[in-house]
């Protein structure tokens, strides 16, 4: 009986969850469309992103952001934002993180949720990895949002794994288009987006939501040649957080 109520609550923060992403879109369905007419528009729907959607749904879900930053992002430059991804959460979460206006590279199987779909693929670069030439037009769009001051934001890991892995193995997106921009690199740690709300259905709950935004990776130095390199030092630093974070728990 225990198990079984127990069950009803995971249940019912998750269809909590989904009425909080949908309702404030509905409520400002025309702003929103509004901001979407022009990419000189973005700065304007990214702050409504994260200030009316994004917050109404992690502070709506009971979870409170703890965000420790150990290097400040400047007003007014680009970088690139990388971090774990095992979360629905963490699109929200890196919303609030950064003050920044950035775009998500994303893959183009999102768009079919239905209501969040249509924004999103009219403001974030779609990839669709299995093809060469979708992947090569990432870069060409990137650059274009690049030019007019944005960031970009990619989760490296390709998609979220399973869920018994810590860390997944990082592409090399990321990090070639970082330093064929030179732009830094932004490693950011999401401690607990997968305790809260995983993709396990019965599963998930209120509490603090701790976030690391570690120094920067410089990049401009770096030839392409160095993109291995780059990635697998920012892998291993939030790789290091994650166990170090375990352990600390046992």
């Amino acid at each position: 009986m225990l198990l079984f109520f127990k069950n009803v609550g995971h249940a019912a923060y998750r269809i909590w969850f989904y009425i909080l992403v949908v309702v404030p879109i509905f409520v400002f369905m025309p702003f929103l469309v509004l901001a979407t007419l022009s990419e000189k528009t973005y700065p304007q729907f990214f702050w409504m992103a994260r200030n009316l959607w994004a917050r109404t749904i992690v502070y709506g879900m009971g979870c409170i952001p703890k965000i420790k930053k150990e290097q400040q992002l400047e007003k007014g430059k680009s970088y690139m934002l990388v971090a774990n991804h095992t979360s629905m959460l963490d699109i929200m979460l890196m919303l609030l993180v950064s003050k920044n206006p950035f775009v998500f590279v994303g893959k183009k199987e999102l768009v079919k949720i239905p209501v969040f779909g249509f924004f999103y693929k009219r403001v974030c670069i779609m990839v669709d990895r299995e093809d060469v030439k979708s992947r090569t037009g990432v870069y060409r769009r990137a650059q274009r949002r690049l030019d007019q001051g944005l960031s970009i934001c990619i989760f490296p890991e390709g998609g979220v794994p399973e869920e018994h892995i810590l860390l997944d193995e990082f592409k090399d997106g990321a990090f070639k288009m970082a330093i064929e921009h030179k732009i830094p690199v932004v490693p950011i740690t999401f401690y607990d987006n997968k305790k809260r709300f995983s993709f396990t259905f019965l599963s998930g709950g209120p509490g603090r939501l701790r976030v690391r935004v570690h120094r920067f990776f410089e990049t401009g130095i770096l030839g392409v040649e160095d993109k291995s390199t780059l990635r697998e030092e920012v892998r291993e630093l939030i790789l290091n957080e994650l166990e170090s974070d375990q352990g600390g728990r046992s």
